[in-house]
């Protein structure tokens, strides 16, 4: 297939496409004609490169899951490089977690002693 239709198969911009191809993550290969040539791995790959960065990944993230669907593998997640790469997000995740988490208990703190502050100016019982 050409770029033009692994585009729409994919939802993603052909200036995309070849911004994947430009860092290594796409393998299109031209035709005796020069227009760039994909197959099912390519749409495969772009499939799962767009699920991973709709998940935050960024893109060189990508690499490791696209280069285990290239080796041949089923699952894009089942290479040691691959899961290294989940491990490290997940860690990313909870530590991002940890911090919101914090953060809500600043906030309520400071709604409870607004709502304090606020009930002893008024004269009303908190």
């Amino acid at each position: 297939m050409r770029i033009g239709e692994l585009a729409q198969l994919t939802d993603v911009s052909t200036r995309t496409l070849r911004h994947y191809g430009a860092l290594g993550l796409l393998t299109g290969r031209r035709s005796a004609n020069g227009y760039r040539v994909y197959d099912d791995a390519d749409l495969r790959a772009v499939r799962e490169i767009r699920m991973l960065v709709a998940l935050g990944f960024a893109l060189e993230d990508t690499r490791p899951f696209v280069e285990c669907l290239r080796s041949g593998h089923e699952r894009a997640a089942s290479c040691p490089d691959s899961l290294a790469v989940l491990r490290r997000k997940i860690a990313e995740v909870d530590d991002y977690v940890d911090r919101l988490q914090e953060v809500r208990g600043e906030l309520a703190r400071q709604l409870t002693e607004a709502s304090r502050a606020r009930c002893q100016f008024s004269g009303i019982e908190p």
